[in-house]
């Protein structure tokens, strides 16, 4: 027996929400929209890579801690901060990462987001010998 990977991963938002849900995550995160059940306020699916978003709107909706997050992978991690700059969307980025460039933010449930992005990895070779060349 093995686990081989996640399936999908769901976040609830309060019903009736759904509209804003979805240009949230489709038109200013830019993921695919999955075909599903479309039943007002019930779910919205949602591709991320591989993995699958489901958003559940429910009556009875409660954020989530803040410690509990959805970490995306991004490529281009500057293009994603000013779109959703330009969205006027609030972004935290106080809380570094070693090797990584990221930022946090809600989405418009509430639920607490993180965007990250590898650093390019310089290499330490190329850094020693350039620091040699420099001091001849």
């Amino acid at each position: 027996m093995s686990i081989r990977g996640v399936h999908h991963l769901q976040l609830a938002f309060r019903a009736g929400n759904a509209p804003a849900m979805r240009h949230f995550y489709r038109d200013l995160l830019g993921l695919s929209e999955l075909p599903g059940e479309q039943t007002e306020g019930s779910a919205l699916h949602f591709a991320a890579g591989g993995q699958r978003i489901d958003l559940v709107g429910v009556a009875q909706w409660q954020p989530l801690p803040a410690v509990s997050h959805l970490a995306f992978e991004v490529q281009d991690l500057p293009a994603l901060r000013e779109r959703l700059l330009a969205a006027q969307l609030p972004l935290v980025e106080n809380q570094g990462l070693a090797g990584f460039a990221r930022f946090y933010l809600k989405d418009p449930a509430g639920n607490q987001l993180e965007f990250l992005e590898a650093e390019p990895q310089v290499d330490q070779h190329l850094v020693r010998w350039e620091s040699a060349l420099a001091l001849a």
